[in-house]
């Protein structure tokens, strides 16, 4: 049948697809997800859910509520906000965990909210965590969880899917973050808006935790979901789980875990030599420079602040690894150490073998069980000129603090190491050769819905001015920083006004109501705010145009009636002519057309062709966005 993986689990959650054959990569499929989670961000999922005519959920059992984001903010506003959560969720029959229980998606791993063979879908980009279990991990937004809640269905285009094959083992002192970290360098763009499977005979080498590590990350690999096979080592986890709950061990789906076939059809498989792994460090502010520590450690980069935090490692082992590092020693002079284990099941863990201690006795200060420094909140944020590095997932420029510092990222081990050097320093750990690019490209042919041309406004063509910014990864921190992201209040003219201000400080106010902004090449990377969509639209965006699109940012635009196409030829010719908008965005002398109907992009005397959109920006731009598309869906089909 040549089923991936993730072909296979979605299958099991089709309610509408093709007709008489299983969905495969390119159809437009409706379905219908076995667990939906959402956190802080459940505040405007609620208001959503309303203004669509919601007034109960369509499956309760099937949602998941935690609040994990701004958890230090004791304000009186945020604390109503919570209450407010909690009360709509204990009402609706949802599943709640309040503040402090730990990060969304580890909650949902170690209780046992997901199982191998289900669908998971989340309100945060990590959601392709769950891939780690043998489900499959697709990251949804806000607008799409308050449908979910309405009809118990969202949309979905089956995605091309990237394996990577694994083999022998990781050396000693090398982790799943190490892989993740070098995967994200080494093919930048390979996985960008994409499936991502992950096994081979390698893959039984990998502990569950360095698992929940890779698959955590695939979402800043560019991913737009992640499976990896369900096999002994899973069986063991959850078992392990079911003991410690006392609860029933999950459902693998009336029988064996799914699988993909043997003749599956990839778009790309990628071999990795587990052995010749190394630790590495990733940065500053960007995954695409990615270099062994040992390597890096020559620098001589001090640092200000170090993190053990967040739902990328934060886990036991992770804890347990630095405590090695750190117990009997203090931290650096000038040094700020900051933990925060991710979930309080994990902190008990850790206080119980000695690891919590031992890091505190270092001279670490404890944060909750949350999100926190991870996403630009709370204590511990970097200032202005500091140097950072982080055991956590993202370190876009601003990501974690001031976008006038720097951060790096690595493994617990050597953010323990660099906290007691005062400077990034690799550990004890044979180097390894380097790993190379081995990546085989397969001949998959796609066979899309037909679609009618794209008439946005009731015509065949748009133009405007040209908005250059055509440095490559411009990520969702961006496009609206994270102390706009849980103000609910926070106003259109606030969201536009923020725009760029992380790199190009104040040339929002350049743009005018009308322009298309043309980027480089993974757009939208990141976080799945979809405030990131809505920025743009409220500074007067027109049209997105890049050379390629994050999955998740480009379902956010769709979702909100804003075009986003991909031009890489266009977008490449862009940059010989106007190198100066790599660094800084520009306003270009030349004008903008999009013709829909002919597929075709021009500035000026250059044009290129786009990629042809999807059947669902058709029907979502003719139902006037996701909120239309829903209304239309729940009048023919009530929950």
């Amino acid at each position: 049948m040549r089923r991936t993986l993730v072909e296979a689990i979605a299958e099991r959650h089709v309610v509408d697809g093709p007709a008489g054959r299983p969905p495969r990569a390119g159809d437009l499929v409706t379905l219908s997800p076995a667990r939906t989670m959402s956190h802080d961000n459940t505040s405007a999922i609620m208001k959503r859910f309303r203004e669509l005519g919601g007034t109960r959920l369509a499956h309760p059992s099937r949602v998941v509520v935690v609040l994990d984001h701004d958890i230090q903010n004791r304000s009186a506003a945020n604390l109503s906000k919570y209450a407010a959560i909690e009360a709509f969720a204990r009402e609706q029959g949802a599943a709640f965990h309040p503040a402090g229980s730990g990060i969304g998606h580890q909650v949902m791993v170690e209780r046992l909210h997901v199982a191998p063979g289900q669908l998971a879908v989340a309100a945060d980009s990590h959601a392709t965590t769950y891939g780690a279990i043998g489900a499959l991990g697709v990251p949804v937004a806000r607008s799409d969880v308050a449908g979910i809640w309405a009809t118990g269905l969202f949309w979905w285009e089956i995605p091309e899917t990237v394996r990577v094959v694994l083999a022998g083992r990781l050396p000693r002192g090398a982790t799943g973050k190490d892989l993740i970290l070098t995967l994200c360098a080494l093919y930048p763009d390979d996985a960008v808006g994409r499936a991502v499977e992950i096994d081979g005979p390698g893959l039984a080498s990998l502990t569950m935790d360095d698992r929940l590590t890779v698959a955590n990350m695939t979402s800043e690999w560019g991913a737009v979901a992640c499976a990896i096979p369900a096999d002994a080592l899973t069986r063991r986890f959850l078992e392990e789980r079911r003991s410690a709950l006392g609860a029933p061990t999950p459902s693998l789906g009336g029988g064996d875990p799914p699988r993909a076939d043997a003749d599956a059809a990839y778009a790309a498989t990628i071999e990795v030599d587990l052995e010749r792994v190394a630790p590495h460090v990733s940065g500053p502010d960007t995954l695409e420079r990615s270099i062994p520590v040992t390597e890096l450690e020559r620098e001589g980069i001090a640092i200000d602040k170090a993190y053990l935090v967040s739902c990328a490692n934060a886990r036991l082992s992770d804890l347990e690894a630095a405590a090695e590092i750190l117990r009997g020693h203090r931290i650096a002079d000038g040094i700020s150490l900051y933990v925060a284990a991710a979930s309080a099941d994990v902190q008990l863990a850790a206080e119980a073998s000695g690891a919590w201690g031992a890091i505190l006795g270092a001279g670490a200060s404890p944060l909750p069980s949350g999100c926190g420094p991870c996403i630009g909140l709370g204590d511990g944020l970097l200032r202005p000129g500091e140097t950072g590095v982080s055991a956590s997932n993202r370190n876009f420029k601003g990501r974690m603090g001031s976008s006038q510092a720097r951060c790096y990222l690595a493994s617990p081990a050597v953010v323990a190491a660099s906290a007691l050097a005062g400077r990034i320093r690799g550990i004890d750990t044979a180097p390894g050769a380097p790993l190379e690019r081995r990546i085989t490209f397969h001949d998959v042919r796609i066979e899309r819905d037909a679609s009618s041309p794209l008439l946005p406004y009731g015509r065949a063509s748009l133009s405007g001015r040209a908005v250059l910014a055509l440095r490559d990864a411009i990520d969702t921190d961006a496009l609206c920083p994270a102390r706009l992201v849980y103000d609910d209040a926070a106003s259109p003219e606030a969201l536009a006004a923020a725009v760029f201000e992380s790199f190009a400080p104040g040339f929002s106010g350049s743009i005018r109501r009308g322009d298309v902004l043309v980027a480089g090449a993974r757009f939208g990377i990141g976080s799945s705010r979809e405030q990131a969509a809505r920025a743009l639209i409220a500074l007067g965006i027109a049209a997105v145009v890049a050379a390629s699109i994050a999955p998740v940012f480009r379902r956010n635009a769709l979702n909100h009636g804003l075009i986003a196409l991909e031009a890489p030829d266009l977008v490449a010719r862009l940059r010989d002519r106007h190198p100066e908008a790599v660094a800084r965005p520009t306003i270009a002398a030349e004008p903008v057309a999009i013709e829909f109907e002919r597929l075709t992009i021009r500035v000026g005397e250059t044009a290129s062709p786009f990629r042809p959109l999807p059947e669902i920006a058709v029907r979502l731009v003719e139902a006037g966005g996701l909120d239309g598309f829903l209304r239309r869906r729940m009048g023919a089909e009530p929950a």
